[in-house]
């Protein structure tokens, strides 16, 4: 009575099934569009955008009077300082990628790579 909870064709979905997944993966990594824009928004409202190809520190007042701190150098941005008790912002890393974001809930800043094109974003719905 030695019966085994996956047979062999379950294996094999599993294992396949992974594979794709790899794949799908590795394809989105490699045609990821490199960013030219940062957008800060704060309480969804933009409050101002920067070139990924300049350097500078930028201080961001949040929600409440939180601050927050934007480092943009080398062609990556990251947040470097934060007033907020967690400081989950600070550790979100860098971020050079279109669609990517750090996102300080705390002090409702939202910082977020666009290609040149979409500096404003356009939604096909509302909800």
């Amino acid at each position: 009575m030695n019966k085994s909870l996956f047979g062999k064709n379950d294996v094999k979905l599993v294992v396949g099934l992974s594979v794709v997944a790899l794949v799908i993966c590795a394809v989105l990594m490699l045609f990821k569009q490199d960013g030219k824009q940062v957008v800060v928004s704060v309480d969804g409202v933009v409050v101002s955008t920067y070139s990924l190809n300049d350097n500078g520190t930028y201080e961001i007042e949040g929600y409440n009077k939180g601050l927050n701190t934007l480092v943009i150098e080398n062609g990556v941005a990251y947040m470097s300082d934060a007033s907020c008790p967690d400081h989950l912002c600070m550790h979100m890393g860098k971020i050079s990628k279109v669609g990517q974001s750090i996102i300080c809930l705390p002090n409702r800043v939202v910082v977020e790579i666009r290609g040149s094109k979409d500096v404003e974003p356009e939604y096909d719905t509302v909800s």
